[in-house]
């Protein structure tokens, strides 16, 4: 009897896993891949404005660069090989092609 209890929880608990992965694609995959993209183009404005004299776009006073500095060291050097990556333009955008 316990056995029988056992499988039909690790069954239980099977099916609820699929059933939040199936929803969770469902409804929320696409809204959190376009919150992700928002956050990586907001970022990358924001350390262009801060420190865009390292790839030569000089536009704040470096006083206020070299104040957020420290908390900014961390993504630097992946912000600079992402922004400087060779890229087509068609590459920043995804056509969607609702209705065909």
């Amino acid at each position: 009897m316990l056995l029988l209890r056992m499988r039909l929880g690790e069954r239980w608990r099977a099916w609820r896993q699929a059933f939040r992965e199936f929803f969770y694609g469902f409804a929320a995959y696409d809204v959190v891949q376009h919150l992700l993209e928002m956050r990586a183009a907001s970022e990358n404005l924001f350390i262009a404005a801060l420190f865009g004299d390292l790839i030569g776009l000089p536009i704040m006073p470096p006083y206020y660069s070299l104040r957020l500095l420290p908390y900014v060291v961390p993504v630097l050097n992946t912000w600079k090989r992402r922004v400087l990556r060779e890229r087509e333009f068609i590459d920043e955008h995804e056509y969607h092609l609702h209705g065909l």
